[in-house]
């Protein structure tokens, strides 16, 4: 009967394993798996209990070890120690629940088979039993082990792609949980193109000639992702004691957080994905190996970002809208928008003119058609320039270049939303759970986290740090972690780990710091002449309390007229949005600053309004005045060089003109002389000085953008007389002291 048994030549696709030394010795050992190379596996090894190995020569018990493999533990005896003339049992090999969904596919089902303990009988037997046992319960279907038992031969499925093996047991992740980590990679690369796609079409294409008449509006929302922010909502809600109404959006993604943890940081996030795109499409030499598993541990430097977080909402109690420095939507918005995409079109500018030069008619005719396609759909047909951008370049990246030694460095150090919905995560009814005595310590889920969680068994999850990306569970090979709704929390910190002394000291710095910056720099009295608001601008001391630096009004100027303030506005206005006439002029009719603002520090006005009519009569009233135009008379061509110029006064777009002329004649010394050795004659010529109407100036700045003398202007515009303030007036009769 022995005989009968003993295994033929292997059939195509069918492999059988070697016979197995210590089934003929008092040791009990481990079958090893079909699909697992014998050189890689221990000589001593013989199995695992309880997430540890077992060697050769420990006493234990056939009970115990089948119960640390989790599969029946068959003693030899059973099979080769039967009477003479005794039929043998058809035995159907063990097939685990958790395999049943990959045995039923054709896969390769890769868990450690059971432990076989020596007992008294024949060898051979034992070992044909055992090598039948183990082609049984390697690789075959459901199906092909229920042939099995009628005595149906072993064939592996032919012509299938084998798969990439996984480590440890290699239990395939859930199908469900595959099919979301890829859905989870689409939707990064969806939702950040759609933010580049919203950024880039953030300005003006046309000609305010051509639609004169007819009010100018972009036709996307491309503030929306600003207006889903929930940190600059309830920042602005604490400095305003209001919530604008577009930043009601931001509710939608509370209602995620509550639901799914902090799904927005590793799903949507543009900012949060971009770091991620750079750390795959550069990677680095510092994060391989342990140095990658160290980097992805939890450390207590990441409770920074709650930190700052508690300072930026302090000072936003004390009425400002500072921590929009740090916001990692406004962040990319100011970075990409004044720095990338401008240096890009310089790049993409001088390229095409060094190809025109080329004289190759192809490559002139695809630069030109190239660079039209650019400036329609990516950048404008006129160069950027963004004042002191280089600091906010420098910025983007120096944090992106962190991520060559900490992955997502931004995301777990620096991001105060991130901190705000690690805060609301904690009532998340969708989180991990983990069963810590399935894990061995192979550490890959460590290094597939983007969060740097603690996904890892034997230690609590922290879930206010998940990015929910799903990559441990996918990465997992022994079944450890599950991702499911009402998990059990045993395992888990719902809540960051900080320590109260410093989230007072961060609260109390940033109370603080507010009133310390503006003792230097009063917003209702220290006035800096180069601080030109945008038109519509709510009152300084407002304006503070919604600026949150996003540069999204920079961004959609026309003119290249606004620009990031660095420290014209003091410390607290760095990047607030200025004027800088000398670069760009502000529209007459251009209103898009107003509708891009996302917290109403910029009012969304009509042109109607701007340019001094009432909607409902139709009446002429003062337009809105960003500042006044002045004249340094030391150096207007006509004041002081007595030589014609009205360039200003031909550009100043108000009805009727604010700039007029006055017509003079002025003495002027001859240039040459009439005849050797006689003195320069005098002449008479006759000039246009101009002059300012404060009553009409609306401080465009079209003045000054023009005036011929480059250096320094003869013209130029400062903010008295603004609108907005009650204080910063020239003309004085609707104050007090025009009253009698």
């Amino acid at each position: 009967m022995a005989a009968s048994q003993q295994p033929g030549p292997p059939r195509p696709g069918e492999q059988f394993p070697e016979v197995i030394p210590w089934l003929r010795t008092d040791t009990p050992g481990r079958v090893p798996s079909l699909d697992a190379p014998a050189a890689l596996a221990p000589e001593n090894f013989t199995g695992r209990m309880g997430g540890r190995e077992v060697r050769e020569g420990e006493k234990l018990g056939v009970e115990k070890r089948a119960a640390s493999s989790e599969v029946e533990a068959v003693p030899v005896s059973a099979v080769a120690g039967r009477r003479p003339g005794e039929q043998p049992k058809p035995r159907v090999p063990p097939v685990l629940p958790s395999s049943l969904s990959s045995l039923e596919k054709g896969q390769q089902s890769k868990r450690r088979l059971p432990v076989i303990a020596q007992g008294v009988g024949s060898g051979a037997t034992a070992a044909a039993t055992t090598a039948t046992a183990t082609a049984t319960a390697t690789a075959v279907p459901v199906g092909a082990a229920a042939a099995n038992v009628a005595g149906a031969p072993l064939v592996a499925k032919p012509g299938g792609k084998p798969k990439k093996k996984r480590a440890g047991s290699g239990i395939p992740a859930r199908k469900i949980i595959t099919n979301l980590v890829w859905l989870r990679r689409a939707s990064q690369v969806g939702f950040f193109a759609l933010f580049f796609y919203f950024l880039v079409h953030t300005a003006f294409r046309g000609t305010f000639a051509a639609q004169s008449g007819e009010p100018v509006r972009l036709p996307l929302p491309v503030e929306g992702f600003l207006l889903a922010d929930p940190f600059v909502a309830f920042m602005t809600l604490l400095s305003t004691h209001a919530v604008y109404r577009g930043l009601a959006w931001s509710i939608v993604v509370v209602a995620l957080t509550l639901v799914f943890g902090r799904v927005f940081c590793g799903w949507i996030c543009p900012f949060g994905t971009l770091h991620h795109f750079v750390s795959w499409i550069f990677p680095s030499r510092y994060l391989k190996g342990s140095s990658r598993v160290e980097a992805n541990k939890t450390h207590g430097w990441q409770a920074a970002k709650y930190y700052l977080m508690w300072g930026f909402l302090a000072a936003a109690v004390a009425g400002s809208a500072i921590g929009g420095l740090l916001d990692p939507i406004c962040v990319a918005v100011r970075a990409i928008g004044l720095g990338v995409i401008p240096a890009l079109q310089y790049l993409g500018i001088h390229g095409s003119n060094g190809i025109a030069t080329s004289n190759v008619r192809p490559l002139q005719m695809a630069a030109d058609g190239a660079q039209d396609v650019l400036a329609q759909q990516i950048w404008t047909a006129n160069q950027s320039y963004y004042h002191q951008t280089w600091f906010i370049v420098f910025f983007l990246i120096a944090i992106l270049f962190m991520n060559r030694f900490i992955p997502r460095f931004w995301c777990r150090a620096l991001c105060p939303l991130g901190a705000f919905l690690g805060v609301m995560s904690r009532f998340a009814l969708f989180g991990m759970e983990k069963d810590h005595a399935k894990c061995t310590d192979c550490n890959l889920c460590i290094v597939s986290c983007q969060g740097a969680d603690s996904p890892q068994g034997g230690v609590k999850h922290r879930q206010d740090e998940c990015h929910m990306c799903l990559n441990c569970e996918s990465a997992c090979p022994e079944d450890v972690i599950k991702f499911r709704f009402l998990p059990n929390r045993k395992g888990t910190i719902q809540k960051p780990n900080l320590e109260r002394r410093t989230v007072v000291a961060s609260a109390a710095a940033g109370a603080i710091a507010i009133p310390a910056m503006r003792i230097a720099n009063w917003p209702d009295k220290a006035y800096s002449e180069k601080v030109i608001r945008p038109p519509g601008a709510v009152e300084e001391r407002e304006f503070l309390e919604r600026c949150i630096r996003c540069a999204e009004c920079m961004k959609v100027c026309p003119n290249n007229a606004l620009h990031p303030a660095f420290f014209e506005a003091g410390l607290e206005g760095l990047w607030t949005p200025i004027l800088i006439p000398r670069i760009g002029y502000c529209e007459y009719s251009c209103v898009l600053c107003g509708q891009v603002c996302p917290t109403g520090a910029i009012q969304k006005i009509t042109e109607l309004q701007k340019t001094g009519k009432d909607e409902k009569t139709g009446k002429e009233q003062k337009p809105i005045a960003m500042g006044t135009a002045m004249y340094d008379h030391g150096r207007c061509l006509p004041w002081a060089m007595a030589t014609p110029c009205i360039v200003c006064e031909e550009f100043c777009p108000t009805s009727p003109k604010a700039i007029w002329a006055e017509e003079v004649e002025v003495p002027k010394r001859a240039s040459k002389y009439k005849e050797k050795g006689e003195a320069l004659l005098m002449e008479t010529v006759k000039v246009q000085r101009p002059h300012v109407d404060p009553s009409l100036c609306i401080g465009c700045g079209a003045c000054e953008k023009v005036c011929p003398i480059v250096d320094k202007p003869a013209v130029y515009v400062t903010n008295a007389g603004e609108t907005r303030s009650k204080t910063n007036i020239i003309l004085l009769e609707n104050t007090s002291y025009g009253k009698s």
